[in-house]
């Protein structure tokens, strides 16, 4: 196994290639985090691959879910992207989760859940509120499916109340935003190490 973490970031936005994406720019910031800190990341826009609904690792033909659970399965740190959609994460990153809740079913050589040992962030971008609410879904979800969330697990940004704006047209990326992506990626990076050293006992 390389010594270098890796990350991998789903952004799931409903917006495909090569559509300017709020979701992938605050995804990419977090990356860029975790570069800073020694991680390898990679994005990918879910939209843009043929992603069937259902709860199994592989869904058939045409799916192209098991691709992208193979670079899941060799990253460290998860970064689920996603924008705020009446309130709630998109129907992408609802998709996403249904398809990882297939791991649940899925072991390592010792037994343990296959997503032990890999750490999960969440970023939220929208033009209204609902990225506590959002953050909280993920962060569970995540959780119950094996993975470990670190300390400042998430970073978000909604544009003010009843002033619809998106994140990628703002002119900065305003100092708490940017603070807490930092705090993040510091924690997600520090936690996935530990995690890479010491992996959680099989029994």
């Amino acid at each position: 196994m390389s010594s270098t973490l890796r990350a991998l970031a789903l952004v799931c936005s409903l917006k495909p290639s090569p559509d300017p994406s709020s979701s992938e720019l605050l995804a990419q910031q977090v990356l860029d985090g975790l570069a800073e800190r020694g991680v390898q990341g990679e994005s990918v826009r879910v939209v843009d691959h043929r992603i069937h609904p259902g709860v199994a690792v592989d869904m058939g033909s045409g799916d192209e879910w098991p691709a992208l659970r193979q670079k899941l399965v060799d990253s460290d740190i998860l970064v689920l992207a996603t924008p705020t959609w009446v309130g709630h994460m998109s129907s992408v990153a609802q998709r996403v989760l249904e398809r990882i809740n297939a791991e649940l079913s899925e072991t390592d050589d010792e037994g343990r859940p296959s997503m032990y040992g890999k750490v999960a962030v969440v970023a939220v971008v929208g033009n209204e509120d609902g990225a506590h609410k959002i953050v909280a879904d993920c962060a569970q979800a995540l959780s119950d499916i094996g993975f470990t969330i670190p300390a400042t697990g998430s970073t978000y940004w909604n544009s003010e109340a009843m002033n619809p704006k998106d994140y990628i047209d703002l002119d900065s990326t305003p100092e708490a935003v940017a603070t807490t992506t930092a705090s993040l990626a510091r924690n997600a990076a520090h936690l996935a190490r530990l995690l890479r050293e010491q992996q959680y006992p099989a029994s």
